[in-house]
């Protein structure tokens, strides 16, 4: 899980650096198909459920699930967020990561901090002894605290051979509830953070899925495992952090 992890990682950082205004959202799912096969891995999202791509890139108010198009070109100013997965020898890596390309607003670049922030500080709470609610609870206190909402409809999730296994991860809840964390479990913590209201809806294409209220979204996310002495960021990058 760990060269999962570093396989996608590396990917999306390609992604990142490749992102700029006038690039369609299609050239960076090949970008970020070549490197991940370059390295080893499989794109874990290619074929999952149906999906056709290996990335998913969600614009402005698309919160997740965003089918990367030839005919759909980043612009200056766009908030764009990006969420692959790897399978490598049978194990899965997922991470996801949002930026303002170019000059963007105020409230566009503040949610996105907020975003990341809340991660690590859900990240914080993931050690042994803790509850897997204490995660969720430190995540809706750092988002709501900024004066953004939580989506309720997705959650983070186990991962391991399979892409999406048990617990389920919310990123809202009381703190002190549920699982007993324990060293060797691995979950992906992945807060979708929406500037206006948490309802969200889902496009005819079965997939995009949108703010109801038309406002901003973002998101960020990091596999972990939980050992004896903390928190592990399987999937760590320098521009991650």
């Amino acid at each position: 899980m760990r060269k999962a992890g570093e396989i996608a990682a590396e990917a999306l950082a390609l992604i990142f650096d490749s992102i700029e205004p006038g690039i369609s959202t299609k050239a960076l799912d090949r970008i970020a198909e070549s490197s991940i096969r370059k390295r080893g891995g499989e794109p874990a999202f290619l074929g999952y459920m149906g999906y056709p791509a290996s990335i998913c890139i969600s614009l402005n108010d698309e919160v997740v699930h965003g089918i990367p198009s030839d005919s759909r070109v980043i612009e200056e100013g766009d908030l764009v967020s990006i969420d692959l997965g790897v399978r490598y020898q049978g194990y899965c890596g997922d991470i996801a990561a949002s930026v303002v390309v170019g000059k963007g607003n105020e409230v566009a670049e503040r949610l996105v901090d907020v975003t990341k922030r809340s991660l690590f500080k859900g990240i914080e709470m993931a050690k042994p002894g803790n509850r897997l609610f204490d995660i969720s609870a430190a995540i809706q206190e750092t988002v709501e605290s900024a004066g953004f909402s939580v989506v309720r409809q997705y959650v983070g999730h186990g991962i391991g051979k399979s892409l999406h296994e048990e617990p389920q991860v919310p990123n809202f809840g009381p703190k002190g509830k549920g699982m007993v964390l324990k060293p060797g479990l691995t979950i992906a913590i992945e807060p979708m953070v929406n500037e206006g209201s948490y309802e969200v809806f889902t496009l005819a294409d079965g997939w995009t899925v949108k703010t109801k209220d038309g406002k901003l979204s973002a998101h960020f996310e990091h596999t972990i495992a939980i050992t004896e002495d903390g928190p592990e960021i399987l999937t760590l990058h320098e521009k991650f952090l």
